[in-house]
């Protein structure tokens, strides 16, 4: 490894061993970085050097009205912020800082202005309450936060002796879009618009974040700055191919990695622009699109398939491109939103150990039912239980190695997602002869019913077809007889109310779509899902109730 710019070795010292790492594929023209960079500096600094100075580099709503910030007015910002990081709040390269606030323009410049002093950044969910933030301040070793005003009060819970969540480590936190005189806005605004950006290595870390949706004690994820460049000219660059025209938006938070790359880091790296949003809506989504003549839209299935239903009320001229990720979009959903817009869903399947997408396919080449290929940059193999490759048309297990890759920060389950080099996201897959991968089910949401292996996701894009149903989810439910049977909780569109002929014509429906051995013997009517923050359906939550 490149000598370290952190004074603060932490992050490197708690990397995993050698041996446990995956194989990181370093050679290819997209990839061919200097030893030496800082990220921050490439997506913000260096767009001014290129002549993208007096472009819009950030769009918002403030009281109602379209505000930006161009490209020049950023990097004097996150200047600005990395002088109050470093001389008032006396942080040093290598400490951690934690992040924590919606999608601002704020929380977006406070996660640049730390990568440009050397931190490394910790973003959270805006919905983390004190004893989650707790478990991340604690593993991460956190001295130090960052946090939108409205959103301090779980973590001063953190910073205050004799309270259950108290964090002994903890010393100093800071508020941002704020008046008070000893908050950010304020003292940043007393800086000088010039800094000198620590000198990096490309493989010093930047970046942990913390997986969602998981049970357990949360994984800390590390990367470098040359993984936060990787994930921007890689998918985007050969699957989304934005430009300097586009406007990103979109409802990942800028703490999630699918949220950082598609509404920062990915229009950044063009000289595009972004707009951030907080608490968006599908209704206020495509508002947003219309108003902001928005040309790139990141979001879930989810939402996709609920604005669909109300594309007809807004000007979405200006859209061109739609991405999907986060959770299994189902065929359907693709279908009724392509019929609804007229535009054909970019799918992938990424993950924050891998930091972004790895599995994509242009519009242009989408295959009804596939997910995609590898992205360029990327290999990917379906392997079995004794890491060999299965032939084509096979379900297995999905391994994939690329210039990204796992590095748990301090984490024995770094031993089950790394093996014999590969990465092992935990996805079944089906490769066929062209090399399309069809997405089956998470390794472990995989229903075995009477001896047949039955993937969840299938069966939930067949009732998802059916006129009453509005979303679904189905998992595996213990059965004496049977081991398992496919059980479906299913939240009704208005207008229809739960009844048992609903339930059979349902399963009569399954039945003429897919393999009939894959109905859902079992149907509960519920008002809502279980969701993660990121909107991805928690089916261990669905487990517990089944």
């Amino acid at each position: 490894m490149e000598s370290s710019a952190h004074i603060d070795t932490f992050a490197r010292d708690n990397l995993p061993p050698g041996d446990q790492w995956p194989e990181f594929l370093l050679d290819g023209p997209d990839v061919a970085y200097p030893k030496r960079f800082n990220c921050a500096v490439e997506l913000v600094d260096a767009m001014v050097d290129r002549g993208f100075g007096e472009r819009v580099a950030l769009r918002w709503r403030q009281d109602g009205k379209p505000a930006t910030m161009t490209y020049r007015e950023l990097a004097a910002l996150t200047n600005r912020i990395a002088r109050v990081l470093t001389e008032d709040m006396k942080l040093v390269a290598g400490n951690r800082l934690l992040l924590r606030g919606p999608n601002n323009p704020m929380m977006a410049a406070s996660w640049l202005a730390a990568i440009k002093a050397g931190l490394v950044t910790v973003p959270t969910m805006p919905l983390l309450r004190a004893k989650e933030l707790k478990q991340i301040i604690e593993k991460a070793e956190i001295q130090a936060v960052l946090c939108d005003a409205r959103l301090k009060d779980e973590a001063l819970f953190c910073a205050q002796p004799g309270h259950e969540h108290h964090c002994a480590g903890l010393s100093q936190i800071m508020v941002f879009n704020d008046a008070a005189p000893d908050a950010l806005d304020a003292l940043a605004a007393a800086k000088p618009d010039d800094y000198a950006a620590c000198d990096t290595a490309a493989d010093d870390v930047c970046l942990i974040a913390f997986t969602s949706g998981t049970t357990g004690s949360p994984k800390g994820c590390m990367h470098f700055h040359r993984d936060v460049l990787a994930m921007c000219d890689l998918f985007p660059k050969h699957v989304i191919k934005p430009g300097p025209d586009d406007i990103f938006c979109g409802t990942p938070p800028l703490a999630f990695t699918f949220g950082l790359g598609g509404l920062l880091c990915f229009p950044l790296r063009v000289g595009a622009s972004t707009v951030l949003a907080e608490k968006l809506t599908p209704e206020s989504l495509l508002e947003l699109i219309q108003d902001f003549r928005a040309t790139i839209v990141f979001t879930a299935p989810t939402f996709y398939r609920q604005m669909a239903a109300l594309v007809g009320k807004f000007d979405l001229s200006s859209l061109k491109k739609s991405v999907s990720a986060g959770e299994a979009l189902p065929d359907a959903t693709r279908q009724l939103w392509k019929q609804a817009s007229g535009i054909e869903m970019i799918d992938g399947i990424g993950g924050t150990e891998m930091i972004h997408v790895f599995v994509s396919s242009p519009p242009e080449s989408v295959k009804r039912g596939a997910i995609g290929k590898v992205v360029p940059g990327y290999v990917a193999q379906v392997v079995d239980d004794e890491m060999n490759p299965v032939p084509n048309g096979t379900v297995g297990r999905l391994a994939v190695k690329g210039p990204t890759g796992c590095r748990y920060l301090a984490d024995e389950r770094q031993r089950r997602f790394v093996q014999s080099g590969w990465n092992l996201p935990g996805d079944t897959f089906m490769q066929d002869d062209e090399g399309y991968l069809f997405y089956q089910a998470r390794n472990d949401d995989m229903i075995v019913s009477a001896g047949y292996n039955i993937a969840g996701p299938e069966v939930e894009d067949a009732l998802l077809r059916h006129e009453a149903v509005a979303e679904c989810g189905v998992v595996g439910a213990p059965c004496d007889e049977r081991g398992q049977l496919v059980k479906a909780f299913v939240v009704l569109k208005p207008g229809y109310a739960p009844s048992d002929e609903l339930v059979a014509a349902m399963q009569t429906f399954v039945k003429a779509s897919i393999a009939p051995y894959k109905y859902p013997r079992a149907i509960e009517f519920v008002a809502a899902l279980p969701r993660t923050e990121t909107g991805k359906l928690q089916r261990f939550a669905l487990r517990k109730m089944a």
